[in-house]
Protein backbone atom coordinates (compact mmCIF):
# COMPACT_ATOMS: atom_id res chain seq x y z
CA UNK A 1 0.00 0.00 0.00
CA UNK A 2 1.52 3.35 -1.02
CA UNK A 3 2.11 5.99 1.73
CA UNK A 4 -0.02 9.26 2.00
CA UNK A 5 1.97 11.93 2.25
CA UNK A 6 0.95 15.52 3.25
CA UNK A 7 2.49 18.66 1.36
CA UNK A 8 2.57 21.40 3.18
CA UNK A 9 2.39 24.77 0.50
CA UNK A 10 3.73 27.71 1.57
CA UNK A 11 -0.01 29.52 1.81
CA UNK A 12 -0.82 26.57 3.97
CA UNK A 13 1.88 27.54 5.98
CA UNK A 14 0.74 31.47 6.26
CA UNK A 15 -3.04 29.86 7.12
CA UNK A 16 -2.06 27.50 10.22
CA UNK A 17 0.42 30.52 11.23
CA UNK A 18 -3.09 32.89 10.87
CA UNK A 19 -4.65 29.99 12.47
CA UNK A 20 -2.48 29.76 16.06
CA UNK A 21 -1.99 33.90 15.83
CA UNK A 22 -5.83 34.21 16.15
CA UNK A 23 -6.43 31.30 18.93
CA UNK A 24 -3.51 33.22 21.01
CA UNK A 25 -4.78 36.35 20.38
CA UNK A 26 -8.28 35.09 21.22
CA UNK A 27 -6.79 33.59 24.24
CA UNK A 28 -4.80 36.47 25.74
CA UNK A 29 -8.22 38.63 25.01
CA UNK A 30 -10.02 36.35 27.37
CA UNK A 31 -7.36 36.58 29.86
CA UNK A 32 -7.07 40.25 29.97
CA UNK A 33 -10.42 41.03 30.34
CA UNK A 34 -11.97 41.92 33.64
CA UNK A 35 -15.49 41.72 34.05
CA UNK A 36 -17.97 44.60 35.94
CA UNK A 37 -21.88 43.71 36.97
CA UNK A 38 -24.65 44.86 34.45
CA UNK A 39 -26.15 46.32 37.33
CA UNK A 40 -30.40 45.24 37.53
CA UNK A 41 -33.22 47.49 37.61
CA UNK A 42 -31.13 50.85 37.95
CA UNK A 43 -32.26 53.98 35.89
CA UNK A 44 -29.78 55.84 34.05
CA UNK A 45 -26.41 54.67 33.81
CA UNK A 46 -25.06 55.39 36.87
CA UNK A 47 -22.00 53.02 36.67
CA UNK A 48 -20.68 54.90 33.50
CA UNK A 49 -18.53 56.87 35.80
CA UNK A 50 -17.51 53.35 37.38
CA UNK A 51 -16.06 51.79 34.41
CA UNK A 52 -14.37 55.08 33.16
CA UNK A 53 -12.53 55.40 36.07
CA UNK A 54 -11.88 52.02 36.19
CA UNK A 55 -10.19 52.19 32.67
CA UNK A 56 -8.26 55.24 33.59
CA UNK A 57 -7.34 53.41 36.60
CA UNK A 58 -5.41 50.98 34.50
CA UNK A 59 -4.62 52.79 31.61
CA UNK A 60 -2.25 54.62 34.75
CA UNK A 61 -1.19 50.94 35.93
CA UNK A 62 0.22 50.40 32.52
CA UNK A 63 -1.79 47.38 32.98
CA UNK A 64 -3.52 45.90 29.35
CA UNK A 65 -6.63 44.81 30.82
CA UNK A 66 -10.11 45.44 28.85
CA UNK A 67 -13.66 46.00 30.67
CA UNK A 68 -16.61 43.88 29.86
CA UNK A 69 -19.86 44.38 31.12
CA UNK A 70 -21.49 41.09 31.98
CA UNK A 71 -24.21 39.60 29.71
CA UNK A 72 -26.88 39.21 32.80
CA UNK A 73 -28.11 41.98 34.85
CA UNK A 74 -27.40 41.43 38.36
CA UNK A 75 -28.22 42.50 41.76
CA UNK A 76 -26.06 43.76 43.90
CA UNK A 77 -25.85 41.06 46.69
CA UNK A 78 -25.38 38.47 43.23
CA UNK A 79 -22.88 40.21 42.00
CA UNK A 80 -20.57 40.62 45.57
CA UNK A 81 -21.32 36.51 45.93
CA UNK A 82 -19.50 36.13 42.16
CA UNK A 83 -16.69 38.36 43.51
CA UNK A 84 -16.19 36.47 46.57
CA UNK A 85 -16.78 32.94 44.99
CA UNK A 86 -13.74 33.79 42.13
CA UNK A 87 -15.30 32.17 39.91
CA UNK A 88 -14.80 34.94 37.36
CA UNK A 89 -18.18 36.05 36.20
CA UNK A 90 -17.42 39.23 38.26
CA UNK A 91 -14.05 40.58 39.15
CA UNK A 92 -14.80 43.74 40.17
CA UNK A 93 -17.42 46.66 40.91
CA UNK A 94 -18.38 49.96 42.68
CA UNK A 95 -20.23 49.20 45.72
CA UNK A 96 -20.62 51.50 49.17
CA UNK A 97 -18.39 49.67 51.77
CA UNK A 98 -19.61 48.59 54.85
CA UNK A 99 -17.68 46.48 57.81
CA UNK A 100 -18.79 42.86 56.01
CA UNK A 101 -18.08 43.91 52.65
CA UNK A 102 -14.61 45.05 53.83
CA UNK A 103 -14.28 41.77 55.40
CA UNK A 104 -15.21 39.18 52.67
CA UNK A 105 -13.80 41.11 49.76
CA UNK A 106 -10.58 43.23 48.97
CA UNK A 107 -11.49 47.06 49.50
CA UNK A 108 -9.31 49.82 47.04
CA UNK A 109 -9.77 52.41 50.16
CA UNK A 110 -10.14 55.60 47.42
CA UNK A 111 -13.41 56.58 47.71
CA UNK A 112 -14.41 56.09 44.34
CA UNK A 113 -17.09 59.19 44.16
CA UNK A 114 -15.45 61.08 46.88
CA UNK A 115 -17.99 60.47 49.38
CA UNK A 116 -20.79 61.94 47.22
CA UNK A 117 -22.88 58.77 48.16
CA UNK A 118 -23.16 60.03 51.60
CA UNK A 119 -24.77 63.10 50.83
CA UNK A 120 -28.82 61.90 50.21
CA UNK A 121 -31.36 64.19 49.40
CA UNK A 122 -34.87 62.90 50.22
CA UNK A 123 -37.45 62.13 46.85
CA UNK A 124 -40.76 62.49 47.86
CA UNK A 125 -44.14 62.06 46.24
CA UNK A 126 -45.10 65.17 44.54
CA UNK A 127 -48.26 66.19 46.96
CA UNK A 128 -46.01 65.65 50.56
CA UNK A 129 -43.18 68.37 48.64
CA UNK A 130 -43.26 70.33 52.25
CA UNK A 131 -42.76 67.30 54.07
CA UNK A 132 -39.30 68.67 55.76
CA UNK A 133 -40.08 72.36 55.20
CA UNK A 134 -40.02 72.58 59.03
CA UNK A 135 -37.22 70.19 59.78
CA UNK A 136 -34.56 71.34 61.89
CA UNK A 137 -32.89 68.49 63.25
CA UNK A 138 -32.33 64.05 63.37
CA UNK A 139 -35.04 64.09 65.96
CA UNK A 140 -37.66 65.96 64.04
CA UNK A 141 -37.34 63.05 61.41
CA UNK A 142 -37.63 59.97 63.63
CA UNK A 143 -41.68 60.26 63.23
CA UNK A 144 -41.23 59.37 59.27
CA UNK A 145 -40.52 56.38 57.15
CA UNK A 146 -37.75 55.83 55.21
CA UNK A 147 -37.34 53.23 52.38
CA UNK A 148 -34.03 51.64 51.42
CA UNK A 149 -32.72 48.23 50.53
CA UNK A 150 -32.65 45.22 52.81
CA UNK A 151 -29.03 44.66 52.39
CA UNK A 152 -27.88 48.14 51.93
CA UNK A 153 -25.61 49.23 54.23
CA UNK A 154 -26.88 52.74 54.17
CA UNK A 155 -30.29 50.82 56.15
CA UNK A 156 -28.17 50.30 59.28
CA UNK A 157 -26.50 53.45 59.38
CA UNK A 158 -30.21 55.00 59.28
CA UNK A 159 -31.50 52.92 62.11
CA UNK A 160 -28.31 53.27 64.15
CA UNK A 161 -29.12 56.84 64.32
CA UNK A 162 -32.68 56.45 65.50
CA UNK A 163 -34.07 57.04 62.08
CA UNK A 164 -37.29 54.78 61.07
CA UNK A 165 -36.42 52.14 58.25
CA UNK A 166 -38.94 49.75 55.86
CA UNK A 167 -35.81 47.59 54.15
CA UNK A 168 -37.00 45.80 51.04
CA UNK A 169 -35.71 43.31 48.34
CA UNK A 170 -36.09 44.87 45.17
CA UNK A 171 -34.97 48.75 43.91
CA UNK A 172 -37.56 49.01 41.85
CA UNK A 173 -40.01 48.58 44.37
CA UNK A 174 -39.02 51.43 46.66
CA UNK A 175 -40.34 53.73 43.91
CA UNK A 176 -43.72 51.98 44.43
CA UNK A 177 -43.81 52.62 48.35
CA UNK A 178 -43.13 55.48 47.69
CA UNK A 179 -45.93 55.97 45.50
CA UNK A 180 -48.00 54.21 47.47
CA UNK A 181 -47.45 56.11 50.62
CA UNK A 182 -46.26 53.49 52.31
CA UNK A 183 -43.16 55.23 53.00
CA UNK A 184 -42.31 58.84 53.24
CA UNK A 185 -39.46 59.50 51.65
CA UNK A 186 -36.54 57.73 49.65
CA UNK A 187 -33.05 59.24 50.40
CA UNK A 188 -31.13 59.03 47.66
CA UNK A 189 -27.58 60.41 46.50
CA UNK A 190 -26.90 62.95 44.61
CA UNK A 191 -25.00 61.18 41.79
CA UNK A 192 -28.62 58.79 41.77
CA UNK A 193 -31.33 61.05 42.27
CA UNK A 194 -31.86 63.12 39.27
CA UNK A 195 -32.13 60.36 36.64
CA UNK A 196 -34.28 58.72 38.63
CA UNK A 197 -36.57 62.09 38.94
CA UNK A 198 -37.01 61.97 35.43
CA UNK A 199 -38.07 58.47 35.37
CA UNK A 200 -40.11 58.89 37.68
CA UNK A 201 -42.17 62.61 37.18
CA UNK A 202 -45.04 62.10 40.10
CA UNK A 203 -41.57 62.42 42.55
CA UNK A 204 -40.06 65.38 43.42
CA UNK A 205 -36.98 65.86 45.34
CA UNK A 206 -36.88 67.93 48.86
CA UNK A 207 -35.44 71.29 48.61
CA UNK A 208 -34.92 71.65 52.32
CA UNK A 209 -32.31 69.57 53.97
CA UNK A 210 -29.85 66.87 52.59
CA UNK A 211 -28.80 64.03 54.99
CA UNK A 212 -24.73 63.61 55.25
CA UNK A 213 -23.16 60.71 56.53
CA UNK A 214 -19.22 59.82 56.30
CA UNK A 215 -19.14 56.97 54.27
CA UNK A 216 -18.23 55.70 50.48
CA UNK A 217 -17.85 54.06 47.56
CA UNK A 218 -15.21 51.56 46.77
CA UNK A 219 -13.70 49.16 44.35
CA UNK A 220 -14.21 45.79 45.58
CA UNK A 221 -11.79 42.67 44.33
CA UNK A 222 -12.02 38.99 45.58
CA UNK A 223 -9.05 38.71 48.32
CA UNK A 224 -7.04 36.23 45.90
CA UNK A 225 -6.81 38.94 43.10
CA UNK A 226 -3.74 40.79 44.44
CA UNK A 227 -2.29 41.78 41.39
CA UNK A 228 -5.89 43.47 40.08
CA UNK A 229 -6.18 45.31 43.34
CA UNK A 230 -2.24 46.40 43.43
CA UNK A 231 -2.50 47.66 39.01
CA UNK A 232 -6.25 49.37 40.48
CA UNK A 233 -4.63 51.16 43.70
CA UNK A 234 -1.79 52.10 41.56
CA UNK A 235 -3.67 53.63 38.53
CA UNK A 236 -5.85 55.24 40.96
CA UNK A 237 -3.07 56.91 43.02
CA UNK A 238 -1.49 58.48 39.73
CA UNK A 239 -4.71 59.47 38.20
CA UNK A 240 -4.55 61.52 41.93
CA UNK A 241 -1.57 62.73 41.63
CA UNK A 242 -2.02 63.96 37.82
CA UNK A 243 -5.25 65.61 38.23
CA UNK A 244 -7.17 63.32 35.78
CA UNK A 245 -9.02 61.57 38.42
CA UNK A 246 -10.78 64.47 39.30
CA UNK A 247 -11.54 65.96 35.85
CA UNK A 248 -13.62 63.01 35.40
CA UNK A 249 -15.49 63.35 38.94
CA UNK A 250 -16.07 66.36 37.77
CA UNK A 251 -17.19 65.75 34.62
CA UNK A 252 -19.47 63.71 36.03
CA UNK A 253 -20.86 65.35 38.60
CA UNK A 254 -20.46 68.93 38.54
CA UNK A 255 -24.23 69.19 37.46
CA UNK A 256 -25.69 66.75 39.59
CA UNK A 257 -23.88 68.96 42.44
CA UNK A 258 -25.26 72.33 40.92
CA UNK A 259 -28.10 71.01 40.87
CA UNK A 260 -28.51 70.13 44.64
CA UNK A 261 -27.88 73.67 45.65
CA UNK A 262 -25.97 72.48 48.63
CA UNK A 263 -25.45 76.28 49.81
CA UNK A 264 -29.46 76.80 50.17
CA UNK A 265 -30.05 73.80 52.46
CA UNK A 266 -29.91 72.70 55.98
CA UNK A 267 -27.48 69.86 56.68
CA UNK A 268 -27.95 67.01 59.29
CA UNK A 269 -25.10 65.20 60.33
CA UNK A 270 -25.21 61.19 61.01
CA UNK A 271 -22.66 58.94 62.86
CA UNK A 272 -21.55 56.21 60.81
CA UNK A 273 -21.18 52.88 62.89
CA UNK A 274 -18.51 50.85 62.47
CA UNK A 275 -16.12 53.01 59.93
CA UNK A 276 -12.68 50.84 59.23
CA UNK A 277 -9.61 52.69 61.01
CA UNK A 278 -7.96 51.96 57.57
CA UNK A 279 -10.60 54.72 55.77
CA UNK A 280 -9.11 57.69 54.42
CA UNK A 281 -8.77 60.49 56.87
CA UNK A 282 -11.80 62.73 56.98
CA UNK A 283 -9.70 65.85 55.92
CA UNK A 284 -8.25 64.38 53.24
CA UNK A 285 -9.16 65.60 49.38
CA UNK A 286 -10.02 62.30 48.53
CA UNK A 287 -13.70 63.29 50.10
CA UNK A 288 -15.82 65.72 48.82
CA UNK A 289 -17.33 68.62 50.86
CA UNK A 290 -19.02 72.17 50.79
CA UNK A 291 -16.08 74.11 50.47
CA UNK A 292 -15.29 71.58 47.28
CA UNK A 293 -18.14 73.68 46.18
CA UNK A 294 -15.72 76.61 44.82
CA UNK A 295 -14.15 74.31 42.77
CA UNK A 296 -17.68 72.99 40.42
CA UNK A 297 -17.37 74.18 37.07
CA UNK A 298 -20.35 76.19 37.40
CA UNK A 299 -20.81 77.27 40.64
CA UNK A 300 -16.76 78.46 41.79
CA UNK A 301 -16.35 80.00 38.36
CA UNK A 302 -19.21 82.83 39.58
Amino acid sequence: MALMRTIVTPLGIISVIGMLMATVFCASAAENAISYPRPEGRVGNVDAYAIELLSLALRKAGAHHTVRLTDEHMKQVRALMEIEQGHGKVDIMVTMTSPERERQLLPIRIPVSKGLVGWRIALLRADRSELFRDIRTLGDMKTMRAGQGHDWPDTDILRSNGLTVQAVSGYDGLFSLLEAGRIDYFPRSMREIWPELAAHTNLVPDRYIILHYRTTDYFFINRRNVQLANEVRSGLEVAIADGSFDRLFYQHFAEPIRRAQLNQRRVIELNSPAMSPETPPANSKLWFSIADLQHVPGIGNR
